[in-house]
């Protein structure tokens, strides 16, 4: 626990350094699996860029992947009783755990980041910015390398038990369309977040949808994005030597 903890508690302070505009105040939320049984989240109120051991959550896994998988609605009340029930330390964790819960369990998943960037917010608080996100395309080959072949979108969704429902089926349907589970997920008028086998990937992956999402506002800004073709896409993220740059990365 302690090297995952730590690992934990760097990307927190990473997402929540005031250099980058990703997550100020109490924004955003980070997560780790422990075991195949519980995992760590951030406690609700408490700041990425400040975060320590104290203002983690320890959590179970099965309550609230059972609450996930059935189509029952449940109060406020409910959702935050089933929340404290659920950790095993004295933080109340995130409302967004049920989010976190269903990510933690996809394959290649240890950690999780969401976050609020400016610059993508930009895009998911915009009619034309989040049609230019929801078209699916990349727009040059590091973003392939760093977030893979496609981005998955979901409509806005009240935050907890709703949002982590339509995010599973968001996912899902990804997962059916591309043959894999998506590092970049962008919730439309709310954040971002990124997922990875380790707590390096969802920085780099963070690191480069800001980016991405800044070139997509200059290309909106010019006229009309120019998207790499799918074929283009698929070469890119096939080929050896793309691997090999991915390897060094530790991605």
């Amino acid at each position: 626990m302690p090297k995952i903890l730590n690992e934990l508690l760097s990307l927190s302070h990473t997402l929540g350094n005031p250099q980058h505009p990703w997550a100020i105040l109490g924004e955003g939320n980070t997560s780790a699996r422990l075991s195949a049984d519980t995992f760590l989240v951030k406690a609700s109120g408490s700041e990425l860029r400040t975060l320590t051991e104290a203002h983690l959550s320890e959590v179970q896994f099965a309550p609230l992947l059972d609450v996930l998988s059935s189509n029952r609605p449940y109060a406020d009340a409910d959702i935050k009783a089933l929340l404290t029930g659920a950790s095993l330390t004295p933080a109340l964790p995130s409302v967004e755990t049920l989010l976190h819960a269903f990510l933690l369990g996809l394959p290649d998943v240890n950690f999780v980041g969401h976050t609020h960037p400016v610059s993508i917010n930009g895009l998911t608080c915009s009619a034309r910015g989040w049609s230019a996100l929801q078209a699916g395309g990349r727009l040059f080959p590091d973003e392939i390398v760093v977030c893979g072949p496609a981005p998955c979108c979901v409509p806005y969704t009240d935050p907890g038990l709703w949002l982590a429902r339509a995010l599973r089926d968001a996912i899902e349907f990804h997962q059916q369309a591309h043959g894999v589970t998506p590092k970049t997920i962008y919730l439309q008028n709310h954040g971002f977040i990124a997922l990875g086998k380790s707590a390096r990937e969802v920085q780099a992956v963070t690191q480069m949808a800001d980016k991405a999402a800044q070139i997509l506002l200059h290309a909106l800004a010019c006229g009309t994005p120019t998207y790499l073709t799918p074929e283009q896409v698929a070469r890119i993220y096939q080929r050896p030597d793309e691997h090999h740059r991915q390897k060094a990365l530790g991605l």
